[in-house]
């Protein structure tokens, strides 16, 4: 009998695909049809398997991760919608992936009904938030303060990885000036007034993760 839905489970760490094939297997209409370790060996198996919903890690080691990914896949003709998976919160993963094309975004430590049914929903092609990323979204919607942008937002994600301003430009395809004028308007909407207590407060606000 054909399974109402097809699976893809992307994640890097093979206990945890073994433990969602497990929980779908219980499932009625679910089926896993093919699993890779990261986002190269993802798209690759898409290219002889059908499915209806990729189950996506953001995070999978040295290999291509899961926002990357999700961009390819949506370039694809037809292509399968992307139920991101993670243990990640933080507004840079969760702008990463909603620009990259995800569907839906949901937490490891989800219910397995809330899951399953996320995943009939994404095969709907409905959209799926975990509720503590809905409620963050709302918050950024609705908070006093001027959101960050998402530029803004990447832009702290490389300065916690240690790069320099023209590291930065390049990385980002922009001028050494235009990431001084974003910074100025990070360190603004953060109340700080260096790089190191914008990362401080970033990190402590949920913004992006410490590394």
């Amino acid at each position: 009998m054909t399974a109402d839905i097809r699976i893809l489970l992307v994640d890097d760490h093979p206990v945890v695909r073994r433990g969602l094939r497990a929980m779908f297997e219980e499932q009625d209409g679910i089926a896993v049809m093919a699993e890779a370790s990261d986002g190269r060996a993802a798209l690759d198996a898409l290219t002889h398997t059908e499915v209806d919903v990729v189950l996506m890690d953001l995070q999978m080691g040295a290999g291509m991760d899961g926002v990357e990914a999700t961009r390819r896949i949506g370039e694809q003709p037809q292509a399968p919608p992307v139920l991101v998976l993670t243990t990640y919160d933080s507004d840079a993963d969760i702008l990463a992936a909603v620009e990259a094309g995800a569907t839906g975004y949901m937490l490891k430590d989800a219910p397995p009904e809330q899951l399953c049914q996320a995943v009939r929903s994404a095969a709907r092609g409905e959209t799926t938030l975990a509720p503590q990323v809905a409620a963050r979204l709302m918050q950024r919607m609705q908070s006093p303060v001027p959101a960050l942008t998402a530029r803004e937002v990447e832009i702290l994600g490389l300065l916690v990885q240690g790069l320099t301003n023209r590291e930065i430009a390049r990385a980002l395809f922009v001028s050494e000036a235009t990431v001084k004028t974003h910074l100025v308007h990070i360190y603004d909407k953060l109340g700080v007034d260096n790089r190191t207590a914008a990362i401080a407060a970033a990190v402590e606000q949920g913004i992006i993760r410490a590394r």
